[in-house]
């Protein structure tokens, strides 16, 4: 869901999105049919996005990498080369709350708000980073 909401802010932004798990078990799938369905509910379409690992040449692809929690972060480090590379690897939650380390939830666990409760955490931390971006940080 975080790489479909920041594409629907970007605008005309030269910032390039993607999204990659830290696993290649969902490799090729489609987001989740509850993830698009709350999604589309607030004009974001999802629908195309297939999953795909995360790999080393990302480092190189992408100015910052986001992870949703600390296992990915961890999974993410784990392929840094340098310090330069793992410099790059933020929680997205720290937008909202700086130094927290908060995690998005695992939505699958979430009960029926599950996916609304995660969209609306990626939609706050997706502005922080839009007006970030915007401010030269």
């Amino acid at each position: 869901m975080a790489e479909g909401i920041l594409k629907s802010k970007i605008g005309t932004l030269p910032i390039e999105v993607d999204s990659a798990g830290t696993s290649s078990y969902h490799e090729g799938d489609s987001p989740d049919a509850r993830a698009v369905l709350t999604s589309r509910k607030h004009h974001v379409n999802i629908s195309g996005q297939v999953s795909r690992p995360f790999v080393v040449e990302d480092f190189d692809a992408f100015d910052v990498i986001y992870a949703m929690d600390q296992s990915n972060r961890d999974n993410i480090l784990k392929l840094a080369r340098t310090d330069a590379d793992k410099q790059k690897v933020k929680l997205i939650v720290n937008e909202l709350y700086p130094n927290s380390d908060g995690e998005v939830p695992d939505p699958y666990f979430g009960g029926d708000s599950g996916f609304e409760d995660v969209y609306k955490l990626l939609d706050q931390a997706t502005d922080r980073i839009i007006e970030k971006y915007k401010d030269g940080k």
